[in-house]
């Protein structure tokens, strides 16, 4: 016995040996960081970029465009790392807009370079406010050049604003359409001895079917492809006019596009210039040499220019203070229960911003800014509340739909006293749903069986036993009458019958333009038309200051996000260092698809969620 002792208290000895060395070593690494963190602090801060005199402004956008900037916290950091989510620059939509309307009277500015060679994919309705601010730039009669070696399709809508566009001769121009696709996975379940139960309302709503379907159903296929066509009517019909060719010859059918090839011996550039894509085929010492001559040399031997990144911080705002405010409450993301995560829109956080809107007297009025294909149907209602609270006290609230309003994110949206969207804005998707995975099978299969006994026919409801056909009945109900809520807001906000209400949801996906026709929205129109209703609204006329509502990071968060992105590195490289990069992109999508029921945190398990509305 005493030997026993002996080895078990050895064992516990190593344990706690290689708890304290990983103690020490985590807390050496922090320590390593920190002090990493404070140097380049203090060997960057006081440097001011310097502003030419006269300088083309280079739009060097790189990363996602965003309608807020996330505030993360390390651990997330690192956690979004591992799981393969890079945490790419973020700009915000909105600082782009005011930069490029700044630049266009700074009489510094000569001109605007467009190169956007690393700016990520990004929704029609963001391209089209940006694209607003390039025309006004146009106004101003500065020079707007674009600049590639390649261009994808987001990348060359923005340069298709340009007077002139160049392209490397080895070069090409990607236009791949608008679609959505996922991956579906009802074999694999069955494979798995996975029981997916469904309780939705909706014939349209989709959410549910990678779950239990191997393919999109025909209602699914019909309401993606009537505005998925929309969109790309759009951004053809823009691109043509600003290139002065045929909206049509930029969606060639297959054979057509394969004779165009063969017809330029297999040159994508050359395709792309007699098409009437791009203007000039240039290598880049051309190139450098034609901005050297339009703008000036500098001392690199380049062309007279200061970045984005550095002008766009040096820009001074000269409102001045107000007690009229006209307060912005950003709502983008998926919407969760509880406090706002990266990405997220945290019911709880939302509603607390709009709380703090209301109880400010120097608020006048408030735009609600939505740009979410919804979530928790308890947490959109949370804020919903606080639009109502708003409105009784008299402060009115504009809804201002960026590229994804939809689901929860109408939800949010109904009782406004305006909503306003532009006409390729995704919106709609009505409809309500609960899922539940059991896998009582696979355990039986392994010989693992779940038995018991409990006080109520609740008591043994969970993942591990079959779901009772009573219980699935009172799932039911509960999201019909979710859904019977849902229809009756639009019906009580949007002026219409419980039946027309009905008509115009059942999950089904409409764009901005379709739904002022069938009354879900008031107007179309962009942020800005939205700043000017809202001053309406409000009896402000011009005298107001925006304000931007945003939860404020502490000293100590600030500092932690600044210094945990060097560490995200070494998390990436360890967890999907040996994933063949071929194959990356694959195994994060099965990662997203697969991690979303588990992320929604709906205490009733209902949800008000447009998946084909994400990644467009």
């Amino acid at each position: 016995m005493k030997v026993i002792f002996k080895g078990i208290g050895k064992i516990f000895r190593w344990i706690w040996k290689l708890i304290s060395f990983a103690r020490q070593l985590i807390i050496n690494l922090l320590f390593l960081i920190v002090i990493g963190a404070l140097f380049f602090a203090f060997t960057e801060s006081g440097k001011d970029p310097e502003l030419p005199d006269q300088a083309a402004l280079v739009l060097d956008l790189a990363g996602p465009i965003v309608e807020q900037r996330s505030n993360t916290s390390p651990l997330d950091s690192l956690t979004n790392s591992a799981l393969g989510n890079d945490q790419a620059q973020e700009n915000v939509l909105f600082d782009i807009v005011d930069t490029l309307r700044t630049a266009a009277t700074d009489e510094r500015i000569t001109g605007l370079v467009l190169n956007l060679r690393d700016m990520q994919e990004t929704n029609l309705t963001k391209l089209r406010y940006i694209a607003k601010a390039l025309e006004e730039f146009k106004q101003s009669g500065k020079p707007v050049y674009a600049i590639g070696d390649h261009y994808k399709q987001s990348q060359y809508y923005l340069s298709s604003y340009a007077d002139k566009v160049f392209m490397s001769p080895d070069g090409g121009v990607m236009l791949t359409g608008y679609g959505t696709y996922t991956l579906y996975y009802k074999s694999l379940f069955e494979k798995l001895n996975v029981n997916t139960h469904v309780f939705r309302v909706g014939t349209y709503k989709s959410f549910v079917e990678p779950y239990t379907l191997d393919g999109m159903s025909d209602e699914a296929r019909e309401a993606n492809t009537a505005w998925l066509n929309q969109l790309w009517g759009a951004y053809t019909s823009d691109v043509a006019s600003n290139r002065q060719i045929d909206a049509s010859a930029l969606t060639p059918d297959l054979e057509r596009f394969v004779a165009e090839l063969k017809s330029v011996d297999g040159d994508f550039a050359q395709l792309s210039k007699k098409m009437g894509l791009v203007d000039a085929l240039v290598n880049r010492p051309q190139l450098r040499q034609q901005l050297i001559d339009t703008f000036g040399e500098n001392d690199d031997h380049s062309f007279n220019q200061i970045s984005y990144y550095d002008y766009q911080p040096a820009i001074t705002d000269t409102q001045l203070p107000s007690d009229n405010q006209i307060a912005v409450v950003v709502a983008s993301g998926a919407i969760m229960d509880g406090t706002q995560q990266k990405g997220n829109v945290g019911g709880d956080t939302t509603a607390a911003l709009l709380r703090e809107a209301r109880l400010d007297d120097k608020v006048k009025s408030v735009i609600l800014r939505v740009d979410s294909p919804g979530g928790s149907a308890f947490a959109s209602e949370v804020i919903r509340n606080e639009v109502d609270a708003l409105k009784a006290a008299n402060k009115p609230v504009v809804v201002s739909m960026s590229s994804v309003a939809a689901s929860g994110g109408y939800w949010i949206s109904a009782s406004a006293d305006k909503i306003m969207a532009q006409p390729t804005t995704i919106t709609g998707s009505i409809g309500i749903f609960a899922i539940l995975t059991t896998f009582e099978k696979g355990l039986e299969k392994m010989g693992i069986y779940s038995d018991g006994v409990g006080t109520t026919p609740f008591s043994g409801v969970g993942v591990t036993r079959e779901l009772p056909q009573g219980i699935a009945d009172i799932f039911q109900l509960g999201i019909e009458n979710g859904y019977q809520r849902f229809i009756g807001l639009v019906s009580q906000y949007r002026d219409m019958t419980l039946e027309q209400a009905d008509s115009v949801a059942q999950g089904r996906v409409w764009t901005g333009q379709d739904a002022l026709a069938l009354g879900l929205i008031d107007e179309l129109g962009d942020f800005d038309d939205a700043i000017n209703s809202a001053a309406e609204l409000a009896s402000l006329g011009d005298d107001y200051e925006v304000r931007w509502m945003a939860k404020p990071l502490s000293t100590a968060e600030m500092f932690l996000q600044q210094f945990s992105s060097g560490a995200q590195v070494f998390f990436h490289q360890l967890v999907w260092g040996e994933v063949p990069e071929a194959m990356q992109p694959v195994t994060q999508k099965v990662v997203t698809d697969l991690s979303t029921l588990g992320n929604f945190n709906d205490p009733k398990g209902q949800y008000a969620f447009c998946i084909n509305c994400l990644d467009l």
